[in-house]
Parts: C-alpha cells; structure tokens; sequence
C-alpha cells in the first residue's frame, strides 16, 4: 500500500531543469566565500534533501519538503542542534524540545500552514517504523510551514501523511530540486514565484575547512535586494511602493542551516540566529505578519548523540566559541544565495486564485550589472 502511494506521489516531482540558471550561472556571485562543489545544503556530507510536488488541477499547489541530516536512524543517533526566531508568525512544530535538548531526533519537514499536523504524522509513522525503534514511544516531530494559501486551495489540505513519509524516502544526496517544488510549490516571495533554494559555503582549510549549506523556504517580502542592487524598486514591484501599509511583505520564510563542524548546540543556535542577515540582505524589514524561523545541526560525528554518549559521561570536543565568526559569514552569506536561487528557479504559476509572474532574470541580470558597475 505504501509503495503504490510512494509511486503515485514521486510522479508528481518535477525533473530537474536548466531553463532557468541559479544565480552564479546568472553571473551574480554573492558574498566572499566559496561555494561547495553542488552550492547546496548537500555539499554537508551525510545530508539528503527529498520532495514530494503536489499540482492538480486548478486549485493545489503544494507540497513536502524532507531534509535529513544523515541517512541513518536519527532517533537513535541524535544530532545536536539549534533554533532561531526572528519573528514568529507561524507554527514551527518541535521547535521547544530543540530549545530545551539542543538536539534533533527526526527528519525535519516544510510543508504548508494548514498541514503541519499530516507531516508531523507522517514523520512519527516513519520514525516508529525504523528498525531499533520498537519501543520509542515519544517522538518530536520536527515541522516548519510557510502559507500558500494564494496559489493553493490551502483549506484543502491535501498534503496527507503519505506524502510526508513519501518525501522523507525520497531524499537523497546530490544536486537538490529548486523553485516550484517539494515545499515551495506554490510560495510567493517579493511578490514573484518563490520557492525552495539552497546554497552553500566552504570555508579555506586554515579556517577549518567547514561546510556550511542552507536550504530556504521562501514565501516573504520587502524591497528585493540582488547582491546589494535593489531591484525591486528598478522593477516597480516592491513593499511600501504607494507608501500604504499593508500585508503584501507578510508571509514567512524556513531556513535549514546544516555543518559540518564540531558545534555545541548552542552554538548552533548562534549560527541559526546569523541566518537573518542573510534575509535581511535580500530586502526584507521582516515583517509583523511573517513567520521567520531558522533551524542549524550539525553532522560531524563528535558532537552525535547516540546511546552509548547519552547514557555515560563523555568528552565531546567541539569549536571553542573565537571560531565562529566564519561559520557566521557563510551561513549568511549561503541563505541570502539560497533565496535569490529560489526565486531564479521558480517560473511564472497560474493557481487557486490567480497567477504569480516568474522573476524576470534577464532584467534582474540587467539591472545588477549597471547598479553594480560590471
């Protein structure tokens, strides 16, 4: 039964496509570090990004988006782990539990506002099922949601926990599906398609050589900035534009932030809080109607919380705090790059009630080049 659900669902996930370059094949380079080899939040070894699309008829525009930080049983072995707010508009489900344990035991799921409960019980049925998980009888469920609710009939609810479990199967390492899909299926972001990116940073051996790779869901506005050219005002489509308040900045954006450095969860949450500069760059006062949350692990293999180093004292060696500064560029240098791949990734998307314009790349390209001077 399962395994009919799981084929009936992943025939709904879009290939991948070149129509639309990411930012850097756009020639748009943000920040000073180096990205990893995929410029994705999989360049963090051990890390699978799966999703689950959901397009019918008129009226869905949904889906599920499964990260997991390794690809083996994380009830049993814990990843330490931290969560940031910057304003909290929305439902980010598990989000005490990492604050109080600084640890994450599930595959972490984004879907829509209005399914956070089928994802939450999805990941549980996925969880229970584990093998050495017979006796497990609490799970923290960890979900993050922005809302779709103008492309997607949202009341709908037609994510079930089938596809929940569908996207956690799904995940794998390599490149990652951007724009329109998974989670991002039918988010705005400016006012333009938005949708799911990721980028990623790689910091030079004589700082570690750590890397740091975000996944956004973007679904928030404000006046968009592209590598500190605004074009959101050149283009006429911006927050404010007519100087009358309103909720078209108001949305929400999830942010995945995964390293491979030795962190201690609270400097993981540092590290989770460093994300909103990097949507700060991108042109948003983060809003009052906005659900803006970050969520940072770590899978280096000496701050894991298996059994055996939760059940006896244990030396855990992990970055003294004087070396994290670089860790902060680069996540807030991949998040910002992770919002701009989102939106060059996501095309123009007629929906529930209305259509949505693709961002115009060329144009953006063009205005980049004369406000930056290239």
């Amino acid at each position: 039964m399962r395994g009919l659900a799981l084929a009936a669902l992943l025939l709904l996930v879009p290939s991948m496509s070149d129509a639309r370059p990411r930012a850097r094949e756009a020639g748009i380079e943000i920040g000073i570090l180096s990205p990893g080899p995929l410029n994705a939040i999989t360049d963090v070894a051990g890390v699978e990004v799966g999703h689950v699309t959901l397009i019918e008829g008129q009226t869905i525009r949904t889906g599920v988006t499964a990260i997991r930080p390794h690809g083996g049983n994380l009830y049993q072995d814990k990843v330490p782990a931290g969560f940031a707010v910057a304003n909290g508009y929305g439902k980010f489900m598990g989000s005490t539990q990492i604050r109080e344990l600084g640890e994450i035991e599930t595959p972490i799921l984004l879907t829509n506002t209005m399914s956070v409960p089928e994802a939450a019980a999805g990941i549980i049925e996925w969880t229970i099922a584990q093998p050495g998980n017979e006796e497990v009888r609490s799970v923290n469920a960890v979900v993050g949601e922005t809302n779709d609710g103008y492309l997607n009939d949202i009341r709908a609810r037609r994510v079930r926990k089938e596809a929940a479990i569908a996207a956690i199967d799904a995940a794998q390492s390599g490149p990652v599906q951007e724009g329109s899909v998974g989670a991002g299926t039918g988010t705005i972001a400016f006012s333009w398609k938005g949708g799911i990116g990721t980028s990623s940073r790689k910091l030079p051996q004589t700082l570690g050589g750590y890397t740091v790779g975000v996944l956004v869901q973007s679904n928030y506005g404000g006046a968009l900035v592209v590598d500190g050219a605004r074009v959101g005002e050149a283009l006429g489509k911006y927050y404010l534009k007519n100087e009358v308040a309103s909720d078209e900045a108001d949305g929400s954006v999830i942010i995945v932030i995964a390293t491979d450095a030795p962190l201690s969860d609270r400097n993981l949450e540092r590290l989770a809080h460093r994300a909103f500069v990097g949507i700060a760059r991108t042109g948003s006062p983060i809003t009052n109607g906005s659900g803006d949350y970050a969520v940072a692990f770590s899978t280096h293999e000496a701050v894991r919380r298996p059994p055996a180093r939760r059940e006896a004292a244990s030396t855990i060696g992990e970055l003294p705090n004087e070396m994290m500064s670089p860790l902060f560029q680069a996540a807030a240098e991949a998040t910002e790059e992770a919002v701009i791949n989102s939106l060059f990734a996501s095309e123009t998307m007629d929906g529930h009630q209305g259509r949505i314009e693709g961002l115009p790349i060329e144009e953006v390209v063009r205005l980049h080049q004369r406000i930056k001077g290239d």
